[in-house]
């Protein structure tokens, strides 16, 4: 039976978003909780960027070190095999490869550069180069695919079939598709393929949510696996992305919908995730966010309340307490308190990681993490932070070459 799969896209489509940005030890974090939550993927960033290079290194030495669980670490790359050769020597074993397939792209953003026929030449070319150096899995993305017609969307993904290509991530980058539309085109494209398409989606209209869930039920229908794209708390450009969370559930508790979900997912870690992602990314909870907003599950008037305190399930879809526990950090304690961080000494640091009952593996080079890390945020790390550095000191160190 073909099962859904989640493969988030925080660390790339995320940080790239206006006016908002994380530190590459945030980025760690995010593949950290990534794997708590038993997501099948994590699209870690952009491998040929030279700012990212000590980030990804670190990544993989994490990875390799169980840091990360079963969780897959992927990179983007533009649809050119100069980005792909660039990549490759990280040791990244899992690539998608994004390039523009509508016509209003190919006339208002390549203006005579690029037409279809290079478009498939540049992408084909890329994913043979990543194949040929023993790349595992390659997706390649159409850009604004929900914006290109049939016929040469379908054209497109058996060409990237035709190089090596596992999966084709179907963009609706401009957040205008529809949940019926949407689900009807997955349908005829993975059956006409035989390929997973991926649905990346965006929030212009409301409906990355709905959106992702009806283009997974087409790969469903078609008998092929369906690969959502994610972002912790729904960030991502303009309006945002689908949200992990969101998706999830809907995929669990939807009325109507019989899937199985491929990913051994922990929602234990939900709510540590989302709380840690609002604090990292300065951006406050929407009071009413899914499973994890303050409203979330609050109760007021009087029917409901009534209806609550009988049986939570009156006015309630699902039980809270699968989201686990709210955060209660070392750092958010009130009166009297001592932290470690980016100007502090031996005996703070000792002090605070005795507390948390933490073991520390190499006591000087992780006081020196703890110190660059809270300089590279600028604000006070978590408990989960302070006990990765705790346990990964070595593979850290990557972060800061030069430094350790």
């Amino acid at each position: 039976m073909p099962r859904v799969h989640f493969l988030d896209v925080t660390n790339r489509d995320g940080v790239q978003t206006a006016r908002t940005g994380l530190s590459k030890f945030g980025k760690t974090m995010v593949n950290f909780y990534l794997g708590r939550l038993g997501v099948a993927q994590s699209e870690i960033g952009f491998p040929f960027l030279f700012h990212e290079v000590p980030y990804v290194r670190a990544q993989v030495a994490l990875a390799e070190a169980g840091a990360f669980g079963d969780l897959r670490l992927s990179g983007w790359c533009r649809g050119v095999t100069a980005d792909v050769d660039k990549a490759l020597p990280l040791g990244l074993k899992h690539y998608n490869l994004s390039i523009s397939t509508s016509d209003y792209m190919i006339q208002n953003k390549f203006r005579g550069r690029l037409d279809r026929d290079a478009i498939i030449r540049e992408m084909t070319a890329a994913v043979r180069a990543a194949k040929s150096a023993g790349v595992e899995t390659v997706g390649v993305n159409a850009e604004d695919g929900s914006r290109t017609d049939d016929a040469f969307l379908l054209e497109f993904a058996l060409a990237a079939r035709e190089a090596g290509a596992d999966r084709v991530r179907y963009c609706d980058t401009i957040g205008g598709d529809t949940p019926e539309r949407i689900r009807e085109r997955f349908a005829k494209l993975a059956a006409a393929t035989g390929m997973p398409i991926e649905t990346h989606c965006h929030n212009d209209l409301g409906m990355a949510v709905a959106n992702s869930v009806s283009g997974a039920l087409g790969d469903l229908e078609a008998g092929q696996d369906a690969w959502i794209n994610t972002c912790v708390n729904g960030i991502g450009e303009r309006a945002g992305n689908a949200d992990l969370l969101s998706t999830i559930l809907a995929c669990r508790h939807g009325f109507g919908l019989d899937v199985e979900i491929g990913d051994p997912l922990d929602l234990s870690w939900a709510r540590r995730f989302a709380l840690w992602a609002s604090y990292a990314l300065g951006q406050p909870l929407p009071y009413n966010q899914v499973g994890v907003g303050r409203n979330a599950f609050a109760h007021e008037s009087g029917i409901h309340a009534d209806g609550a305190l009988k049986d939570h399930g009156n006015y309630e879809l699902f039980d809270e307490a699968t989201l686990g526990p709210f955060p209660d950090d070392w750092h958010a304690r009130r009166g009297r308190v001592v932290l470690t961080g980016e100007y502090g000494g031996k005996a703070g640091f000792r002090h605070v990681m005795e507390g948390l009952g933490v073991e520390v593996e190499d006591e000087e080079q992780a006081f020196k993490l703890v110190q660059l890390c809270n300089a590279a945020t600028g604000r006070p790390l978590t408990d989960d932070e302070l006990r990765l550095i705790a346990a990964y000191p070595r593979e850290l160190s990557l972060l800061f070459p030069g430094y350790l």
